[in-house]
């Protein structure tokens, strides 16, 4: 999978050359090229933005610095992201389409954003990490690279995907590891048992009774889902 990313600040993606998507990086299971727009201004000190016509606080990013440096780029069979906070909310189900693409471009917006016009000529998808607003699309995008590379093959064993949170429209249920006992708090005796269907009934349970207390609404999600798909 190679993302290629458009942003005014490279430097904040460091944090993404830690952990599981660093050695994803160093095993090239994934390729994460920074494309820095600065570098495609024709101002002698690299500005990229303007005052917005019709007034209005902020600073907008120019469209032709964004659209030549989105032009440096093979977009042919890409998928292009804008990220934004009028974007469709991004999910597991979303996750999942997404990391199917073997090329994804996403644009990093910043200040009031960037010329509607070039958001017109690429045609991008929006897609927002929630609804609240950030200073710059930059966490947006590390949060979909992290999240989209999980399920890119050899990055992580297949199980540690299809039990977790959301992978079935439940949230996961609680791990425990030694010591068995700890502060006085007991690791549950089924799991100790070695019975594999009982811990998986458990387990099975308890992703109803966490969801059911943390996130009911995802389990009246699923109960629309199951009625219609019985229409």
């Amino acid at each position: 999978m190679k993302f290629d990313v458009l942003t005014l600040f490279p430097e904040m993606f460091s944090a993404l050359s830690e952990s599981i998507i660093g050695k994803a990086s160093k095993t090239d299971k994934i390729n994460i090229n920074l494309i820095d727009i600065r570098d495609f201004s024709k101002n002698k000190h690299k500005k990229v933005d303007d005052y917005p016509y019709g007034g209005g606080a902020g600073m907008v990013i120019r469209p032709d610095v964004v659209y030549d440096a989105y032009k440096s780029i093979d977009s042919e069979n890409a998928k292009v992201i804008y990220l934004s906070p009028q974007g469709k909310l991004l999910n597991q189900e979303k996750v999942k389409e997404l990391s199917k693409y073997n090329h994804l471009i996403l644009l990093c917006g910043h200040y009031e954003g960037i010329d509607e016009r070039v958001i017109e000529e690429i045609e991008p998808e929006e897609i927002s990490i929630g609804d609240y607003v950030l200073t710059g699309g930059e966490l947006p995008a590390m949060v979909l690279i992290d999240t989209v590379s999980r399920y890119i093959d050899g990055v992580l064993n297949e199980e540690s995907t299809v039990e977790e949170s959301f992978s079935n429209g439940l949230l996961e249920y609680p791990q425990y590891t030694r010591p068995e006992i700890f502060l006085n708090r007991e690791v549950p005796e089924v799991l100790l048992s070695g019975h594999h269907k009982n811990i998986e009934n458990w387990r099975k349970d308890k992703m109803i009774e966490i969801t059911k207390k943390k996130r009911p609404e995802l389990l009246d999600l699923e109960r629309r889902n199951l009625n219609d798909g019985c229409y």
